[in-house]
């Protein structure tokens, strides 16, 4: 691990975050994906009101009963193998937070952050097609892993995209980010999002910041 890897790790460590086994990971993976059904069938139900009230009142009892076992706070992140972040609670790749797709990333030998992946409805912006921040969030978290996968892991300094045509939903998206060049603490990554039929739909210039060693 270098020392910026190092350096990462070390403001990981430093705040004080729960550590879970994969036990109790496995089980809030699923869980949130239960919930992650279930805010989806929130946008997409045709159940009568009546339903819909008896439902809501279920939700309410079962919210209660995880609210009566107490609240911690969020679990660690960890550097894994190739600088990729394991961060279970991420809106981009967390499987603990209901909230993200989640999305699953892969770095080849030549430093190339790739994943594949659909978005459903809870991520629309236009009908019929993905919001312009969700991709830039995917875009984001992918060029950040590129960096990483560099050896030169930061903080987003600045984001520019470039929206070419709509991303739609519903279908297999894949993307891709890699870092081009290094100026000091600084990383230059270039993104982008194709749709089914291999064309970009979204492209992205990013700007990281390294961590001091």
């Amino acid at each position: 691990m270098t020392g910026a890897w190092t350096a990462m790790q070390r403001v990981f460590e430093e705040r004080d975050r729960q550590d879970f086994d994969e036990a109790r990971i496995a089980d809030l993976a699923e869980l949130a994906a239960r919930v992650r059904e279930l805010s989806e069938l929130v946008v997409l139900t045709r159940a009568d009101q009546s339903e819909v009230a008896a439902v809501a009142h279920e939700v309410e009892l079962l919210t209660r009963r995880l609210a009566e076992a107490g609240r911690g706070i969020p679990p660690g992140a960890q550097v894994g193998e190739g600088g990729i972040v394991r961060q279970l609670g991420s809106p981009v790749t967390g499987a603990l937070n209901p909230l993200a797709p989640p999305i699953e990333i892969s770095v080849s030998p030549d430093g190339t952050a790739r994943s594949e992946f659909t978005l459903g409805v809870l991520y629309e912006g236009p009908p019929g097609f993905v919001h312009g921040g969700v991709s830039a969030m995917v875009l984001d978290h992918l060029s950040g892993v590129a960096a990483s996968a560099n050896g030169t892991p930061g903080m987003t300094a600045g984001l520019d995209l470039r929206y070419r045509r709509p991303t739609p939903l519903g279908v297999p998206l894949s993307a891709e980010a890699k870092a081009v060049r290094v100026e000091g603490r600084k990383t230059f990554v270039e993104s982008r999002i194709l749709g089914p039929d291999g064309r970009v739909t979204v492209g992205a210039a990013a700007v990281f910041i390294g961590f001091s060693a």
